[in-house]
């Protein structure tokens, strides 16, 4: 059985993308194999979370670098499944190279020493008027000596041509709904960072933009509801595809769908 009642940035971008992917990942909830790309993604985020839990003057490149190999270790012990992704030894310091290169290109844009982050992986939740929970992760909030906020997110790959930013926009923009839902106040900066091509995305949200954010979540979640309420998740066919778990059993691609699991409550409905 399924519930319908809370909304991230990422399930969001799942449905705009694709609904029927949306229904796999939140109401099947479908097991989904790990990829060595998001594994580094999430190895990487340890390490510089870690990173501002160090003393300024410690938190170099070297101390990046020697936290690699633990964060590893701690995120294997957890789901040893994960190793399944690697053939061999040499795939493994492949892995470790890459995510070295990321760290590097980290240090490459800003100095972690002359920063005190408010928090790191701050977890965030409001409550919309019709009773949908908004909720994520944020990377990293900091905080102006004048009290201007900072949300800063990380990303492990290269920073995308104008018209394929969308989705990172968005998750900025939600972000920056929930932090004024929560306390009254416009985040002053939203900053994304793209290791993977050691690029800095800014931007400075306007109440306009909370306004339009708040509304463009409304209208997704009412196509959610009307999805759920006609069991129609359809599919939308695109370049991605090609890197989706769930084409095997995708009708786009004349393959059979499981029937949609019992959704027992739907806010909103």
């Amino acid at each position: 059985m399924a519930e319908l009642i809370s909304l991230s940035p990422s399930r969001a971008n799942d449905f705009i993308q694709c609904p029927l992917k949306f229904r796999f990942r939140s109401i099947d909830k479908l097991p989904e194999p790990p990829s060595q790309a998001a594994f580094k993604g999430t190895v990487v985020h340890s390490v510089l979370e870690q990173l501002f839990t160090l003393p300024p003057d410690g938190r170099t490149q070297e101390a990046a670098d020697s936290l690699l190999r633990p964060s590893w270790d701690a995120l294997v012990e957890k789901d040893p499944s994960v190793l399944e992704i690697f053939t061999d030894e040499g795939d493994k310091e492949t892995f470790f190279t890459s995510a070295r290169s990321l760290l590097r290109a980290y240090f490459s844009l800003e100095f972690p020493e002359h920063l005190e982050p408010d928090e790191t992986e701050k977890f965030v939740r409001t409550t919309l008027d019709n009773g949908l929970e908004l909720r994520g992760f944020i990377d990293r909030v900091d905080v102006a000596p004048g009290g201007e906020k900072r949300l800063v997110d990380y990303k492990t790959g290269k920073q995308p041509k104008p018209q394929y930013g969308r989705e990172a926009k968005f998750q900025m923009g939600f972000y920056a709904l929930v932090e004024y839902r929560l306390t009254g106040e416009l985040v002053h900066t939203l900053q994304l960072m793209y290791l993977g091509s050691q690029s800095v995305v800014k931007s400075h949200p306007t109440m306009s933009d909370i306004e339009r954010t708040e509304f463009e979540i409304d209208a997704i979640w009412k196509d959610i509801i009307t999805a759920a309420e006609t069991d129609k998740w359809r599919p939308k066919k695109s370049p991605l595809c090609n890197w989706c778990t769930f084409k095997p059993i995708c009708p786009a691609w004349g393959n059979s769908a499981p029937a949609t699991p019992e959704i027992t409550r739907i806010v909103g409905a």
